[in-house]
């Protein structure tokens, strides 16, 4: 079974077919799936389907660019969520400069990134870090909450292979999608041949980011054979290898599911 380790099946893109697409996952081959939340809204619907499906569980975190939603009370709601038997992460939260110039925002997205990492810390659950165009301060945030034995994966990942191996010696796992298929990817693929399989994550971020060649359609985890497909021609390897080892690598991220299987 292929690990999928971040979808948005809650995406209103998915409103006219999402149970007929999910009740298919097991039979592709995909799961588990985990839901991923990017305001209180889709963190709630995230949760409503994990309790819907046996194998999809949730993600509860509000993204950098949702973060004037973000008070006291809702933290205090968020730290609720992760007591939650399907809730599995603290995430997407992170940084987000691409589209984000005020650098009083920018501070504010700093300030409620780190309170987030703290919602973690307390209670014992990796994150799902997005970050785009903020790549310096992402990773000394990142420092800091490798201090603090916060675990993790940097999603959809768009640096160096420097910065890549910077998180990999610090534990983190590097989230690869459906970008990685792509013609104009050099980037993303020296990465991937450079870090260890140990070191990735599959995910696909749908509705978005779909592989090529449906770049620019709806994406799903229905995709996710593509981007095993690529990931094994540029580290010369067999498919199920792929499979096998990055399905072993959730696990281990994502134990709450582990331990909930027994």
């Amino acid at each position: 079974m292929i690990f999928e380790t971040h979808a948005h099946y809650e995406d209103k893109k998915f409103d006219t077919d999402r149970a007929q697409l999910l009740n298919s996952m097991p039979e592709l081959g995909i799961g588990p799936v985990v839901n991923v939340g990017s305001t209180i809204e889709t963190t709630k619907r995230s949760i409503q389907l994990a309790e819907s499906y046996e194998f999809v569980y949730a993600a509860a975190g509000v993204h950098p660019s949702e973060i004037g939603e973000l008070d006291d009370s809702s933290m205090d709601w968020l730290k609720r969520q992760a007591a939650h038997p399907k809730v599995v992460a603290i995430g997407e939260i992170g940084l987000d400069y691409y589209w984000e110039k005020d650098e009083e925002v920018r501070k504010q997205q700093r300030h409620w990134f780190k309170e987030q990492l703290a919602v973690a810390k307390d209670t014992g659950l990796p994150v799902i870090i997005h970050s785009r165009d903020a790549a310096k301060d992402t990773l000394s945030i990142m420092k800091d909450a490798f201090t603090d034995q916060i675990r993790g994966v940097i999603h959809c990942f768009s640096y160096s292979e420097e910065i890549a191996l910077e998180y990999v010696r610090m534990g983190y796992f590097i989230g690869v999608g459906g970008v990685v298929t792509f013609k104009n990817a050099k980037k993303l693929k020296e990465t991937v041949r450079k870090i260890p399989l140990e070191s990735i994550l599959l995910e696909t971020d749908c509705p978005y980011m779909a592989p090529e060649p449906y770049r620019g359609k709806r994406n799903s985890s229905a995709y996710l054979p593509l981007v095993v497909k690529e990931i094994a021609r540029i580290k010369d390897i067999p498919e199920q290898e792929v499979i096998e080892t990055t399905s072993r690598n959730a696990y281990r991220m994502y134990d709450k599911i582990l331990n909930e299987k027994g």
